[in-house]
């Protein structure tokens, strides 16, 4: 007999709340750095820390949910980039902001390719997991504009990544709507 491996109910609901959540603390995010950030440098420099902070917890949390760091080790690995990137972008505001943006970049590819990785494994699992997997292409490849800018011209880093976090939150929001949508179709058959 074949071992049933569809989630539960309630794992696939936390699994939405949890993308609910990604998006709307991103999206406070965007409004934040695209109204108050702009004029007011030390706001700008707090949020450009929170970020990497932010997708730290979030990482670490959503692990301890679904099992633990050891039976997730991406997000383990993504938590500890995120959590390091937090403190390297904040020493690196006191320095220089080219520096800043490279840290996003770099940052950015990592925690995409993580980010990639946990899609393709709840694929398996949950399905309905296409927009994690495109984020995480995508954040990668902002990383590397993120470092390509980074030799030039800066007016703004927190412009800059902002709509890459804008991105991360429609991500965040379409793969809730469609895990949730797929949720209730395996309830409706079952």
């Amino acid at each position: 007999m074949a071992k049933d491996i569809t989630p539960s109910r309630a794992g696939a609901a936390a699994l939405v709340r949890y993308y609910l959540l990604r998006a709307g603390v991103a999206a406070a995010w965007v409004v934040a750095a695209f109204t108050i950030a702009p004029s007011n440098p030390i706001l700008a420099g707090a949020l450009l820390v929170l970020y990497p902070a932010w997708d730290a917890f979030a990482n670490a949390r959503d692990a301890k949910v679904n099992g633990g760091f050891r039976a997730n080790a991406p997000q383990a690995i993504n938590t500890a980039v995120s959590a390091a990137t937090a403190l390297a972008v904040l020493v690196a505001l006191q320095i220089d902001l080219h520096l800043v943006l490279a840290l996003f970049g770099a940052w950015a590819i990592l925690a995409g390719v993580l980010q990639l990785v946990v899609g393709i494994r709840r694929w398996r699992s949950y399905g309905a997991q296409w927009a994690m997997v495109l984020s995480g292409a995508q954040s990668a490849l902002a990383g590397g504009f993120f470092i390509k800018s980074a030799a030039g011209p800066i007016a703004s880093v927190i412009t800059v990544v902002a709509p890459y976090a804008a991105f991360g939150a429609f991500y965040f929001l379409v793969s809730a709507i469609l895990l949730a949508l797929k949720s209730r179709r395996r309830a409706e058959t079952a």
